[in-house]
């Protein structure tokens, strides 16, 4: 943490990070709060009323526009079970979708299922969980034409680990997710390439004493990245604080939020189903039966609620920018420093976004008035 300290962009990059001063008047000044990377959020069903289970160009690009009000400026929109075919034709008209300028950079697609296990589904559909058989593993990575960039699967299906393998070969980072694997079954699909755990402790075998399940094997597999919801309710204070103790630097905050995330109370969708988002500050959404279905979370308020829980600012903030932007491969990402994309937020005292420059260019924020501060 340099306070005080400047940044000199040029030409959309960080040209230059110093600590003091600078020996002329800024461009911009910020009166109070702390400026950061710009905000990676690997795990988002949809926001602003947008569901991204619908490839739709337009809305696509709303919701991408719209993201840099919570200082996110990079993200996997994420697409969850549905038949292979249906899933093969989401990926196929996303990855023909222009960048949204002006907008979050769309680092990819986040394909969660549907290679997962019915007794971990969560919120997905039964009816359409399956095995990765080797042709519908093909058909997805076909379809995806490059874009497929995270894939969660449970490890312990008929014929996971060859998928993983051919996964990974193709470029997608492979998570651990919706799963009731055993530790050693999650070992065995990290030997094989898998670098994450899907929103840790939530749709997965839990940590027991005598066999560590998912949990126990993310918190210890140093080659293992967990993913964590990190609303307070989808993971308890106490359990935030183990994560961060028991794998410091290997833990990325998501959102996992829903359309619902960024409107009122009522009712929306996630994977086509209906979910209702509840009254009250943070609640995340649910299906008709009770299950929780994504969150209506906010990654700046991620940030602040690790926070305030005892996660230290920079192990926080981290956990939201370097780490996740690594995980997949995008060290230009996730850090203020030299020849780093100039993807920035200004957080004010209460840890909430102010301003958010993308490529160096503000795309969210008062302008003006921090000219010539």
């Amino acid at each position: 943490m340099l306070a005080p300290g400047y940044v000199i962009v040029r030409g959309g990059r960080i040209a230059a990070v110093a600590q003091g001063r600078p020996a002329r008047r800024p461009d911009i000044a910020l009166p109070s709060g702390a400026l950061l990377p710009g905000l990676v959020d690997l795990q988002v069903n949809g926001c602003f009323g947008v569901e991204f289970q619908e490839p739709d160009e337009t809305a696509w690009a709303e919701a991408a526009r719209r993201l840099p009000e919570t200082g996110t400026t990079a993200f996997l929109p994420t697409v969850i079970t549905a038949p292979v075919g249906a899933l093969a034709r989401i990926l196929r008209a996303a990855s023909g979708f222009p960048p949204a300028h002006g907008g979050a950079r769309v680092l990819g697609i986040h394909l969660e299922g549907p290679f997962i296990s019915r007794k971990w589904r969560g919120a997905h559909n039964e009816r359409w969980i399956c095995r990765p058989a080797p042709a519908a593993v093909e058909e997805l990575i076909s379809a995806a034409a490059g874009h497929l960039r995270l894939v969660t699967l449970a490890p312990e299906l008929d014929g996971a680990l060859d998928a993983i393998g051919r996964l990974t070969a193709s470029g997608a980072v492979v998570s651990v997710g919706h799963s009731d694997a055993t530790a050693r079954q999650v070992a065995a699909a990290a030997e094989h390439g898998a670098r994450m755990v899907t929103h840790l402790f939530n749709a997965q075998r839990p940590l027991h004493h005598r066999e560590p399940g998912v949990v126990g094997a993310a918190l210890t597999d140093s080659r293992l990245t967990s993913g964590l919801i990190a609303d307070l309710y989808h993971v308890a204070a106490p359990a935030c604080q183990i994560a961060f103790a028991a794998a410091p630097g290997r833990i990325a905050i998501v959102t996992d939020a829903a359309a619902c995330a960024g409107m009122p109370p009522g009712r929306y969708l996630l994977g086509g189903q209906p979910i209702e988002l509840p009254p009250g500050d943070g609640a995340p959404p649910v299906r008709p039966d009770g299950t929780m279905a994504g969150s209506a979370l906010r990654m700046d308020a991620g940030v602040s609620n690790m926070v305030s829980v005892g996660i230290g600012l920079e192990a926080a903030v981290s956990a939201a920018t370097r780490v996740p932007a690594d995980l997949i491969g995008r060290g230009d990402l996730g850090r203020i420093a030299p020849a780093a994309a100039a993807d920035l937020t200004w957080l004010g005292d209460d840890l909430r976004a102010r301003a958010t420059w993308i490529g160096g260019e503000l795309v969210f924020g008062p302008g003006e008035e921090l000219r010539g501060h």
